[in-house]
């Protein structure tokens, strides 16, 4: 994905969300600081921020606003990766160790509890009840998420409806979010386009989680920067899986349904082969080709500019990612 392209059109926009996030994760306590700091320096594309400005100006906003909301957002999303990091145990992420890896679970926890508090300080601070319900709303859904996945986890009989609530509580919200936030700063009294935009996300992000799931099965760890059959490892059942069970042979859904319940990597490539030709990659690669689909009619009756053909892209490109 050509990301650099697509931010460049609101780049200096983007340079003020890292300089907030930077600012903003400043304080007394040095461990809050040295872990922040590391998050910075992990990278990572910053698509959720991404989002929120891009849409914010294809609504018409022309003031600043959108940065912060942006930032928050951004906070919001590192706090959630933070916590999934100790419940999965993940030790890699974007190719570094995650921060539970370097300096243990409690350490990760407590600093993703500082990121949400702080979030909702700046929040508050944005002195708008719409973006502060959409935002609340959003916090509440993905713990819902979250929730929902441990449910799920290690449950081979885990249903295609099912998983796709998983998706979009725990993925798609904080997209929606970005998105709807955005537009509702670009809000006028005769126009306001904040639930297609908020529709936009809320495919986009779908499209954006299957593609994951893809890739845990396809992909190369040097440029997802993360372990390939990460997800099996942690007994979650993925779209693929999901169908592969569903399609497969019994001998073949059955040992899908044993690692799953076990997370058991032994036959780690037998199960990716399985996958493959069973059509477990493909069925979930039309699955997110529709979601996009939606996604860009979503975005129909919005009026053309840089920021749209920006945001049409930007769907468009994230089926191709290979990371």
């Amino acid at each position: 994905m050509d990301f650099k392209a697509i931010s460049s059109n609101v780049a200096d926009d983007f340079e003020a969300v890292n300089r907030f996030i930077q600012h903003h994760l400043d304080t007394d306590v040095p461990l809050i600081r040295e872990v922040g700091e590391y998050i910075i320096q992990s990278g990572g594309k910053r698509l959720r921020p991404l989002v929120c400005l891009l849409c914010a100006r294809a609504a018409g906003y022309s003031g600043d606003k959108h940065v912060n909301v942006a930032s928050v957002i951004e906070l919001l999303h590192t706090a959630t990766l933070l916590h999934d990091d100790v419940v999965d145990e993940s030790g890699l992420r974007r190719g570094r160790p995650t921060v539970n890896a370097v300096w243990g679970n409690a350490a990760s926890v407590l600093v993703g509890d500082f990121l949400i508090s702080r979030s909702f300080q700046l929040m508050v601070a944005l002195e708008d009840q719409r973006l502060l319900e959409i935002l609340s709303l959003s916090t509440n859904t993905i713990s819902e998420g979250e929730v929902l996945q441990l449910i799920n986890c290690r449950d081979p009989d885990t249903t295609e409806e099912s998983y796709m609530r998983v998706i979009h509580h725990k993925t798609a919200k904080m997209f929606e979010s970005a998105a709807e936030t955005g537009a509702v700063l670009g809000a006028t009294e005769g126009r306001d386009q904040a639930e297609a935009f908020a529709t936009f996300g809320r495919h986009l992000g779908i499209a954006f989680q299957l593609v994951d799931d893809v890739l845990d099965y396809q992909g190369d760890v040097e440029e997802l920067g993360k372990n390939v059959g990460d997800d099996l490892a942690e007994g979650k059942p993925t779209l693929p899986l999901i169908h592969t069970i569903r399609s497969g042979s019994p001998q073949q859904a059955k040992l899908i349904k044993d690692a799953i319940r076990t997370g058991g990597l032994d036959r780690l490539q037998d199960i990716i082969h399985i996958v493959r030709d069973s059509g477990g990659l493909s069925h979930t690669v039309a699955v997110a080709e529709e979601q996009t689909r939606l996604a860009l009619a979503a975005l129909e009756t919005v009026p053309e500019s840089r920021y749209k053909e920006a945001l049409q892209t930007l769907a468009l490109e994230s089926l191709k990612r290979t990371h």
